[in-house]
């Protein structure tokens, strides 16, 4: 009977949660969210689904081209501008743009979404200027693009949306990748109580593996044998060279049986941070996500350093 009442709370929790969840806000039409990396991938079906559900949407393009094609499948409620977060001059700018453009009405909501996954491999192949790099886009294009457009958010009480990565839960691999996700979620979590008092939601995403342009499973191998071909002889003596091939076979075999194409969960929840009247604090999108990651980043970390090194390639000269 204790079990059965037990269960009959949950349920009851849970459907008011979803009742309370459901409800979304009103005059969208007259409601501007600003996305970056907008060329593919979450960032370029999120434009296309919000803007078939009635809000204005500025989409931040890399590309010219990403702009074009995006152009061609949205209606006129949708604007493409030309966007890099690695220079300030190009964020102000835009950000310029959006305070004419939206005028009174303020910026309903920024999605931070460009990113970038490469160069990623053992940290001690890397050098301070690969950190660099990545850092621009996943850590300070976020950061630079929210203070960009902050006073216009505030304005209308609306929301930033930052994308992280499960991997800003828990580092199963080296290199600035998760330095850079871990980053945001630090930087989303100080945001986050800063911003409460103006009535500013700030909410963040933190996808597993999905099917992108990141996660391209032959891009990121042509990327470790760059990384490889430029180590000392010393170095690729100590890892040799089972532990490179192993490590490409590895990471093709991983991301096969992790990556989801199904962007639209990712989308769905990037449209409820966005849209719901109550949204949820994170959104942790993908099975992966729910299931594998988050409950390891939750155990000793004896357990999860044990688990990590099992199923990893090791150098030819480890001690393990």
């Amino acid at each position: 009977m204790l079990f059965l009442s037990i269960l009959g709370l949950v349920a009851v929790w849970y459907l008011y949660r979803w009742y309370k969840e459901s409800e979304r806000v009103s005059d969208k039409g007259n409601k501007y969210v600003y996305i970056t990396g907008c060329d593919s991938g979450f960032g370029n079906t999120l434009a296309k689904y919000l803007d078939k559900l009635g809000f204005r949407v500025i989409a931040g393009c890399y590309t010219e081209n990403g702009e074009i094609a995006l152009k061609k499948v949205s209606s006129e409620r949708l604007t493409t501008v030309s966007l890099d977060v690695t220079k300030s001059d190009s964020v102000k700018k835009v950000a310029d743009f959006i305070k004419t453009h939206v005028g009174e009405k303020g910026l309903w909501a920024v999605v931070n979404n460009a990113g970038v996954a490469t160069p990623s491999g053992p940290t001690d192949w890397l050098t301070i200027d690969d950190y660099k790099s990545m850092l621009a886009v996943n850590l300070m294009g976020v950061i630079d693009v929210t203070l960009s457009v902050l006073p216009l958010i505030k304005k209308a009480r609306g929301r930033v949306v930052n994308v992280a990565s499960v991997f800003g839960r828990i580092s199963p691999f080296g290199g600035p990748y998760c330095v850079s996700k871990y980053g945001v979620e630090s930087f989303n979590d100080s945001l986050r109580l800063n911003m409460a008092p103006f009535g500013v939601k700030v909410l963040c995403i933190e996808p597993g593996f999905f099917k992108t342009s990141v996660t391209d499973t032959v891009m990121l191998q042509n990327h470790l044998r760059k990384l490889w071909d430029r180590l000392s002889q010393d170095m690729k003596d100590d890892y040799g060279q089972a532990f490179l091939e192993t490590t490409l076979q590895e990471l093709d075999q991983r991301f096969q049986q992790f990556r989801d194409g199904d962007l639209m969960k990712v989308v769905h929840c990037m449209e409820h941070a966005i849209a719901a009247v109550y949204p949820r604090s994170r959104y942790s999108p993908g099975w992966d996500a729910k299931f594998l990651w988050l409950p390891m980043s939750y155990m000793p970390t004896w357990i999860a350093d044990r688990f990590f090194l099992q199923y990893s390639p090791k150098p030819k000269i480890s001690v393990l």
